[in-house]
């Protein structure tokens, strides 16, 4: 057996001659690359990349699957190369040089779900002091107002950071592909909202948002309450009010309960004391502030061993946090899916706008969802 000294004295050996070797194949695909360029040849070759993979991996022996990885990486990076020379991504790089870089504050009006009281109606006020609330009925309603001009704005919560995604808002940002122009992370505390009348004691059924159920289901099943699930938060406080029960209970924040006259019984009923909800503003007209911090994509991947592993690879390569994947299936396909996905970046900057390019250029169903703050 070899001296572990030694055996790295060979490896660095080796490294020496792969890196010229590996110089000298990133100068042929550049090569190949401004071939592409003069003759308007895509840059993707989807079938000569899976022979060369499919060879490197039999001629591997038993490292086979190790050199199809390294070699799918290679070819992710000689792709990146060729996309940049062809100039892949002009009808992106001309979406984003005509976003504006200020949302409007005065003169508009904003969608959100719920009534007044909801977290929704918060979240639309802490984002735009001076905009005119709207409230709908449902998530669909809110988008199909920004669709119609009807709101030049829509507030709509996505993610919990108890209770997970909001998956029905997920699949309607995939339907509609309208720009995320902003972000606002809301701390929910929630109270046990009675009648003036009403003692703890009384209390046998809760009524709150499914969501707001598995934010407090601990405090719920600890209590034994009966529980109803309500369109909204808000929504339970207003019907509590109304329906004049001593037995039962809303789940709300304490602006519901002041809202709609009711009396807390009991505080901070979340599991979870660093409870967040996520809430994005969505608008047909892109804007980008300079120092936006956050990126939002989505897009379907092809049908091949590894793409998804591939695309992650691209992120890393250039040090971007990835801060949310979400799959969602594509009505009428068989197990094909959408992503939609949020990453640390500004497209002002060359790696990321390049990075942008090359996914527009490649990934099918690919759209940019825009460039924000989250506050």
């Amino acid at each position: 057996m070899r001296d572990l000294k030694e055996i790295r004295k060979t490896i660095d050996e080796i490294d020496s001659q792969l890196i010229e070797l590996f110089k000298k194949r990133m100068d042929c695909a550049k090569e190949v690359g401004i071939y592409k360029q003069a003759n308007n040849i895509p840059v993707l070759n989807q079938d000569r990349e899976n022979q060369i993979l499919d060879d490197i991996e039999e001629k591997g022996g038993e490292y086979g699957a190790h050199s199809r990885l390294l070699y799918s990486n290679i070819m992710e990076l000689s792709r990146a190369l060729q996309h940049n020379i062809v100039g892949s991504g002009k009808e992106l790089k001309g979406i984003i040089s005509c976003a504006e870089s200020e949302l409007p504050s005065e003169n508009i009006n904003v969608a959100y779900q719920g009534i007044k009281g909801a977290n929704g109606h918060e979240a639309t006020l802490n984002i735009f002091p001076k905009g005119i609330a709207k409230n709908y009925k449902s998530f669909s309603d809110v988008f199909n107002a920004v669709d119609s001009g009807e709101a030049n704005f829509g507030v709509l919560p996505v993610e919990n950071s108890s209770a997970g995604s909001v998956s029905a808002v997920y699949d309607l940002i995939l339907q509609h592909r309208f720009y995320i122009v902003g972000a606002l992370d809301l701390p929910i505390d929630y109270c046990l909202a009675g009648l003036k009348q009403s003692e703890f004691s009384d209390i046998e059924t809760v009524w709150t948002h499914p969501q707001s159920l598995s934010q407090c289901a601990q405090y719920i099943a600890d209590h034994e309450f009966n529980s109803v699930p309500c369109s909204n938060t808000a929504v339970a406080a207003r019907d509590v009010a109304k329906e004049k029960r001593l037995n039962v209970a809303a789940i709300c924040s304490y602006k519901a309960c002041e809202e709609y006259g009711l009396k807390v019984l009991d505080n901070h009923l979340q599991d979870n004391n660093s409870n967040m909800t996520r809430f994005i503003v969505i608008s047909k007209k892109l804007y980008i502030p300079k120092d936006a911090n956050k990126i939002s994509l989505c897009f379907s991947l092809p049908h091949v061993t590894g793409s998804l592993y591939s695309l992650l690879c691209r992120f890393n390569s250039l040090g971007l946090n990835l801060t949310k994947i979400e799959s969602r299936p594509i009505q009428g396909s068989k197990f094909e899916y959408l992503f939609y996905l949020d990453f640390s970046g500004n497209v002002y900057s060359e790696n990321v706008i390049e990075l942008l390019c090359q996914l527009s250029a490649e990934m099918p169903g690919f759209s940019f969802l825009g460039n924000y703050n989250e506050i």
